[in-house]
């Protein structure tokens, strides 16, 4: 919402806000990750061979795989009910069947899985480092924008789904 000039009214902007699109930040967060594995290179690293090695390598497979299945549901149902994904564009519908009755973010939680997969995989140490700072930035500047949209745009249905069902599962 915000003030049209004259200050008569508000307008509703009709969408959420956010301060970036996730489908930029989590790709910002891996190249930030590689290049500082480039450039600041930590003392410690994740063995590159041995079981360890073969067990990450499992894990990051699983992690990815999994998350390309929550964002692939997740899209797939937004299309379904006829509604953007993109955060830059009104939502036309309230999402709440499907993945969406499990986790309200099962694409936001995909492309966190397949970011740590990624780290996994490439045993790369900031990356995992940076997961938080991402995680912390989708949560704040995303998700808590999305839902006060949400919340005005869809009122008491919006409120009863959060009751309902969890942001993370």
């Amino acid at each position: 919402m915000c003030v049209d000039p004259a200050g008569q009214q508000e307008i509703d902007t009709g969408t959420a806000g956010v301060i970036a699109r996730p489908i930029v930040l989590f790709p910002a967060a891996l190249l930030l990750g590689f290049v500082s594995d480039r450039l600041l290179p930590l003392p410690f690293q994740a063995p590159k061979t041995g079981l360890g090695h073969s067990i990450s390598v499992i894990v990051a497979v699983a992690l990815i795989v999994i998350g390309v299945l929550l964002f692939a549901a997740g899209v797939k149902n937004f299309s379904r009910a006829a509604t953007p994904v993109p955060t830059n564009k009104p939502a036309r519908a309230l999402v709440t069947t499907g993945i969406h009755g499990w986790t309200r973010n099962p694409i936001y939680l995909g492309f966190f899985l397949v970011y740590v997969g990624i780290g996994m995989a490439v045993h790369s140490t900031w990356i995992l480092i940076l997961t938080m700072p991402i995680a912390v930035v989708i949560r704040y500047g995303v998700v808590a924008r999305e839902e006060a949209y949400l919340e005005r745009r869809f009122g008491d249905a919006y409120r009863d789904y959060k009751a309902r069902v969890r942001r993370w599962a």
